[in-house]
């Protein structure tokens, strides 16, 4: 049987896609959590190992892409259910991943789950996702990309991709939202001096960091808490700044 969870803020769409599940595809489908927000959605994920997730796009709190910002990998399948948003629907086409018009139509749901069971997880899951968050960053006008100079060329990267970067001697390691990181040839100084000053601060002489990807300050043992889980430390001298700064960001 399939492993999956149902993430919707709807009752009636989460009821409805499970009854529909049950009826055509009898004994394939295990639904072993319904939740109705993304933070909900990312505990059932992380306790149940699922292999396969239906996601609303537009919830109230959260939208569905930014359940991906809690996971350094992604080990499942995503179908995506939306009522409209032509914009997010264009990224999914692109990035091959699923997606499904509500109401949901049962055809459309045996074509979507037919997919599924020829797809790989893993990293191949993983792969598409961050596809998906690049498609939607091409279209973002407020994103910049930048070219980071490496030893044989440039890497562009999207400024809302990166989730830090650490100082390496005279190198700087960019550390990507999706997990991956890359290696630029130019010093941690030089870096922070052409990334949005607005978005990224410097908090240690060894981390400049994406004030969006913070998730909570420990006073008492000086470090940040960022999406990914990854704790970073915060020093003496760039602790007031870096409370100021993420005051102004809210």
């Amino acid at each position: 049987m399939i492993k999956a969870v149902i993430i919707d803020d709807e009752l009636n769409a989460r009821e409805l896609l499970e009854k529909t599940l049950v009826k055509y595809f009898p004994n394939r489908f295990n639904i072993v959590a319904k939740c109705d927000s993304v933070d909900a959605g990312v505990m059932a994920i992380k306790n149940y190992e699922p292999q396969l997730v239906f996601l609303d796009i537009q919830m109230p709190e959260k939208n569905g892409f930014e359940l991906f910002k809690s996971f350094e990998a992604i080990n499942f399948e995503v179908i995506f259910t939306t009522a409209h948003n032509q914009f997010a629907i264009k990224a999914i086409k692109r990035s091959a991943l699923d997606y499904l018009l509500k109401p949901i139509n049962h055809m459309d749901l045996a074509e979507a789950v037919k997919k599924f069971e020829k797809k790989n997880a893993g990293n191949f899951a993983q792969k598409k996702l961050a596809l998906l968050l690049e498609n939607l960053n091409v279209n973002d006008q407020n994103v910049s990309k930048i070219a980071f100079p490496t030893t044989d060329g440039f890497e562009l990267i999207h400024t809302n991709q990166i989730l830090y970067c650490k100082a390496e001697s005279n190198y700087c390691c960019i550390k990507k939202i999706e997990g991956s990181t890359k290696l630029a040839a130019k010093t941690l100084k030089f870096v922070e001096e052409i990334l949005p000053t607005n978005t990224f601060k410097r908090i240690h002489k060894s981390y400049v960091i994406n004030l969006n990807y913070v998730v909570r300050y420990h006073k008492a043992n000086k470090e940040i808490e960022l999406t990914n889980g990854e704790k970073l430390p915060v020093s003496f001298r760039k602790e007031e700044e870096f409370i100021n700064a993420i005051l102004q960001n809210q």
